[in-house]
């Protein structure tokens, strides 16, 4: 069966529904496809059960929905976000097919530029917007396979709550963002952590009065471009961590240290019967440390240059992962690991897409979404000529213009 349309858009997240909104107000043709059976899967299915945002409340802006509520400064719960999105998709009667897997989308020479392959209909149409973002697969490293099958291991967006691991130690292995919330949760719940950290930076909760993330968003953090960055590769990095659990705070290497949590180096292999640990830890403990740094010096910077009236607040500087002993292999069964959690980041893919479409970076090559290709877009990324349009603080405005182009299109 086929049916043609103007505009398919690929992926019913945030990204594909606020173009959907715009489309929509814009009077436009269009139909959203998105694989899973409800709403916001991602924030569904693939966050634990206490998630929290770690954006501010007043981040929330999808499109018509900002958020408007009497708690601006706080963090919003999962279930919160899930109401969220389910009322945002009924009142602006957004057409999403649900349970509508996209395989293939190849382009036609015809006034249908694409057609878009499902599990059970063809659609031809004059634009194919892919909205599947960026996390598609989790950097699960090859030598994993050799670990023993008795300990567990899941991808960090399959852990929902300490009760639900077996016990035992846990390793994590990754100290972005999820990572370090995650260690921090299961470190509450006393349960012995190993935490494996990169060089992914921190940030305050607060500082000076203000929300960290309120800072970086004044201080133009979020608005940078591509053009900006010292290399492409730059793109993808591990988020800087910091918590909105329990009214928000700042989340550091040393205080876990401080507190017990076991701190490694990057996982980099397994050997007869140990996993073996890169002696990096100082190294990335310092990284952390700098990011944090020069945050603070932008903002006292920014503070200075606006006369802002902001009281004048000493940051207390922590050490104490620096102490720790640097382990280069681990013995997972002397030390009772039974759990493995990889919060290693992910990869692209693309592959459904039949053009040319990726720079070296596996990174979709376009112009603020629009590509090369006539009627071929892309959202739902960060750098989509500023750093926050994959958050949903800036997806509306990449919707915003992306709905534009469409609508202005000769058809």
């Amino acid at each position: 069966m086929v049916e043609k349309m103007e505009s398919v858009i690929i992926g019913g997240g945030q990204a594909g529904l606020s173009l959907s909104y715009y489309l929509t107000q814009a009077g436009r043709e269009h139909i959203v496809l998105e694989k899973s059976s409800q709403v916001a899967d991602a924030w569904r299915n693939r966050r634990w059960d206490s998630f929290c945002l770690v954006s501010p409340n007043w981040t929330f802006k999808l499109p018509g929905a900002e958020y408007a509520d009497s708690d601006p400064e706080g963090f919003m719960l999962k279930g919160e976000i899930l109401r969220r999105f389910e009322r945002y998709e009924q009142d602006n009667h957004l057409p999403v097919s649900y349970s509508t897997e996209v395989t293939r989308v190849e382009p036609m020479d015809d006034h249908y530029k694409y057609r878009i392959f499902t599990d059970d209909k063809v659609y031809e149409a004059m634009n194919a917007v892919i909205a599947i973002g960026l996390y598609h697969k989790v950097k699960i490293p090859a030598f994993a396979g050799q670990i023993p099958a008795d300990i567990l291991q899941i991808p960090s967006d399959s852990y929902r709550n300490p009760q639900a691991l077996p016990p035992g130690a846990v390793l994590l292995v990754g100290s972005a963002q999820s990572g370090s919330q995650i260690a921090e949760e299961l470190h509450e719940a006393d349960r012995k952590v190993f935490l494996s950290t990169c060089s992914a930076g921190r940030i305050p909760r607060r500082y000076r009065g203000i929300d960290g993330f309120d800072w970086l968003t004044r201080i133009g953090f979020f608005d940078r471009t591509p053009t900006m960055l010292s290399s492409p590769k730059d793109r993808i990095f591990g988020s800087p961590h910091l918590s909105g659990k329990g009214g928000g705070h700042t989340l550091s290497l040393h205080k876990f240290s401080r507190d017990g949590m076991i701190l490694l180096g990057h996982v980099k292999g397994f050997e007869d019967g140990n996993l073996v640990i890169a002696p990096d830890l100082k190294e990335n403990l310092a990284a952390a440390d700098t990011f944090a740094a020069n945050a603070i010096k932008m903002i006292d910077a920014y503070i200075l240059k606006t006369g802002m009236d902001a009281p004048v607040e000493e940051v207390e500087i922590l050490d104490d992962g620096f102490r720790a002993s640097v382990i280069t292999s681990l013995d997972l069964a002397a030390e009772g690991i039974s759990v493995i959690i990889w919060a290693t980041g992910y990869s692209n893919d693309y592959s459904m897409v039949r053009l040319p479409i990726l720079d070296a970076y596996h990174y979709p090559i376009s112009d603020r979404g629009v590509t090369k290709h006539p009627g071929l877009y892309f959202i739902g990324m960060n750098w989509m000529n500023k750093f926050k349009t994959g958050f949903l603080m800036g997806v509306g405005e990449a919707a915003q213009y992306l709905a534009d182009v469409i609508s202005k299109e000769k058809h």
